[in-house]
């Protein structure tokens, strides 16, 4: 029986198989681990991902809750306020709860002041926020209680009083519309100043330089001897109030309360029960009149005493 002998080039076949076959090995080892980074750094940025959008939700929750509280907190805080305001003076005993209130509001205030506010913390200061509004509540039914009986105590003198206040006020209110005073012959006169100083009355919107406005105060039997101020209001043709601030125009209280714009004021040296007469005050403006009626309106203490109107072509 012959015996068949494995040569050199046998042996080197099988050799590049097992290289080949460890080397497969390796590139699977290799690969898996590559795989099982790239899988663990998705799940970890995944992870990451789902934590930030969890502290997103629970900071954007407390801020709700911090906005809610804060909202409630001024809202009582107001209240508190505009009831110490109007009745502190009723009962010292009050001065005992306006403290508590204090502290309470300056520990509420502490705690929404906070940039990172813990879901705890807004807790407690929404717990005290409650608490403020029932001592605020307590607050406003003391009051209500005193306010009761200030009022009988004070019904009897009530009807007097009242009497004497408006005997007082029509004295007063008469004396001062009989004291208000009256302005007669109005007129304006329309300037054309020449290149030689001399002035001539137009009527030419054009030509016109100043609008002198004259008129008399009539005698006052009550108004008390001394400067007064009369009031002018210039209207021009489209209806705005003529101003300037080299007049002195501005803002004058009417009798019924209201505001009224001005064109000039000029003051007036009145000796009681004697008439004035050509009281004279000119309007310069700096453009050129326009053409239309100008009207004038003068007002003392408030009142309008007197009014005119010139026609410009």
């Amino acid at each position: 029986m012959s015996q068949i002998n494995q040569g050199p080039e046998q042996k080197n076949v099988g050799g590049q198989k097992n290289n080949s076959i460890i080397y497969w090995v390796i590139i699977l080892i290799l690969l898996s681990a590559c795989i099982f980074l790239y899988l663990s750094r998705n799940n970890m940025a995944k992870e990451k991902q789902t934590d930030e959008l969890s502290f997103q939700k629970t900071k954007d929750s407390l801020n709700t809750d911090l906005n809610a509280l804060q909202t409630d907190f001024n809202a009582a805080s107001a209240k508190i306020d505009q009831l110490v305001s109007q009745n502190s003076k009723l009962d010292s005993a009050l001065q005992g709860k306006n403290s508590e209130m204090a502290k309470l509001r300056n520990d509420i205030k502490g705690i929404l002041g906070k940039s990172n506010a813990t879901k705890e913390e807004l807790k407690r200061a929404g717990e005290m926020i409650a608490a403020l509004k029932d001592k605020s509540k307590q607050y406003e039914e003391r009051i209500a209680e005193l306010e009761k009986e200030n009022e009988v105590l004070t019904g009897k003198n009530e009807v007097l009083t009242k009497e004497r206040d408006s005997t007082v006020g029509k004295n007063i209110a008469l004396k001062k519309i009989g004291s208000v005073l009256h302005a007669s012959n109005i007129r304006m006169e329309p300037i054309h100043k020449r290149r030689n100083g001399k002035e001539k009355e137009t009527t030419k919107a054009k030509k016109v330089d100043i609008l002198r406005i004259m008129f008399d105060i009539d005698e006052n039997r009550i108004a008390e001897s001394g400067n007064k101020a009369i009031y002018i209001r210039m209207i021009a043709p489209d209806g705005t109030i003529m101003g300037n601030p080299a007049n002195v125009s501005g803002m004058m209280t009417i009798a019924t309360g209201g505001k009224l714009g001005y064109s000039m004021v000029k003051e007036v040296a009145l000796t009681q029960n004697e008439k004035i007469k050509d009281v004279a005050i000119d309007w310069n403006q700096d453009g050129d009149y326009k053409k239309g009626q100008y009207t004038i309106e003068v007002y003392n203490e408030g009142f309008k005493i007197g009014s005119g109107n010139v026609t410009l072509k």
